[in-house]
């Protein structure tokens, strides 16, 4: 496996399991039933990566990060980043190369640290990976997020202090 930034090109392989993921309506609230444009505008901006197996000829995407400032202007020196993984490649390290890659690259840009504004609590793969690179939850909010199958759930914000 390795990491690449991502291309126009690499949408129609990033969309199925974008769109899968989001109207599972377990851990992301964009809005349901988008487009593959509407989704690729809301996905496809700022610094996108890719994991991708197999060779230049015959790449397969196992999931996608973006990654940015979480605000413009006097708050730009914070990052922010989204992850998904394609269920076929849950379990097998993705999200982990893509997390640390994105806290390397915030790193590399000069961030002074990384905040995740909305970790669903129920995620609790997803929380536990973000604690294990060393975020930490600073606040949540209750009931912020009305997952498809628990209900209205908590919203993690978890920081990362780069230095």
């Amino acid at each position: 496996m390795r990491i690449r930034e991502a291309t126009a090109e690499d949408w129609p392989q990033i969309y199925p399991f974008w769109s899968e993921i989001v109207e599972a309506g377990e851990t992301y609230a964009y809005p349901e039933g988008l487009t593959a444009d509407e989704a690729k505008d809301m996905w496809m901006y700022d610094h996108v990566v890719v994991a991708v197996e197999g060779d230049d000829r015959n790449e397969h995407i196992l999931g996608s990060a973006k990654m940015g400032p979480n605000r413009p202007g006097r708050g730009r020196h914070i990052g922010t980043a989204s992850f998904m993984v394609s269920s076929s490649a849950r379990g097998k390290g993705v999200g982990r190369a893509l997390g640390e890659y994105c806290v390397d690259w915030h790193r590399e840009q000069g961030f002074h640290g990384i905040q995740f504004n909305a970790v669903v609590e129920t995620n609790t793969t997803a929380v536990r990976l973000w604690q294990s690179l060393g975020f930490q939850i600073i606040g949540t909010v209750p009931g912020a997020f009305d997952s498809t199958s628990h209900g209205r759930v908590g919203l993690h914000v978890m920081y990362l202090p780069l230095g």
